[in-house]
């Protein structure tokens, strides 16, 4: 797993021109044109394009020839909100993927410094190791060798030296724990999006109800 790249959030770049429901023939021939880039902000933060927060959403329908409809704003802003919590979802599972193998990472490297330090004292170490289901049975490692064979996954498994496993697991660590804290921040930052994607729904359409009756008194 590695932090969202362009590839990752490329569902967001191509986002169409939709309502809440299935326009007619004469709709279709009045609705404005409306991409990503009318709702999102110019500068994306590592490929997640960022959600514009409509202050003035009578002047912002009206930017567009015609005007947007509410129907058709709150529409664009629904689909985009889907395609963030698509991605909060990829990227929470990014998150418990690190947090569950970080501690496995230090697990390793704690017991082959401790091998490391038998090897440098010239002492052997006693364990217990699994025979079957509740069936252990004692062991006696010879440290000397300064041999320890790591498992890599995908049925790999390479042998190195006590060093190399430090240097090579103490790597492993530091990008974890270094892209651990970058998914976190794509995370807080996709959630803000989905928050302001929410709020600006909720505006649309209360605008959209205000304006109605606003119309209505007129006609009045």
């Amino acid at each position: 797993p590695s932090p969202p790249t362009p590839s990752d959030t490329n569902q967001l770049a191509n986002l169409p021109c939709c309502a809440m429901s299935a326009p007619s023939k004469e709709d279709e021939e009045e609705a404005p044109s409306m991409s990503l880039k009318d709702i999102t902000e110019e500068n994306d933060y590592r490929a997640i394009p960022q959600v514009k927060f409509i202050e003035d959403i009578g002047k912002f329908s009206k930017s567009f020839k015609p005007p947007a409809s509410a129907e058709l704003l709150i529409g664009a802003f629904s689909e985009l909100f889907a395609k963030y919590k698509n991605l909060e979802s990829r990227l929470a599972q990014k998150r418990l993927t690190y947090q569950e193998k970080i501690p496995e990472i230090e697990k390793s490297l704690s017991l082959v410094r401790f091998l490391k330090t038998k090897k440098d004292k010239d002492e052997t170490l006693v364990t217990r190791y699994n025979l079957a289901d509740t069936i252990y049975s004692k062991a006696e490692v010879d440290c000397a060798s300064g041999i320890v064979h790591l498992w890599l996954g995908a049925n790999v498994m390479l042998e190195y030296t006590y060093d190399e496993a430090i240097d090579f697991l103490s790597s492993k660590q530091e990008s974890a724990k270094s892209e651990l804290e970058q998914v976190v921040k794509d995370l807080t930052f996709t959630r803000n999006q989905i928050i302001t994607s929410e709020v600006n729904m909720s505006r649309i359409y209360n605008w959209d109800v205000r304006t109605k009756r606003a119309n209505k008194v007129v006609q009045l």
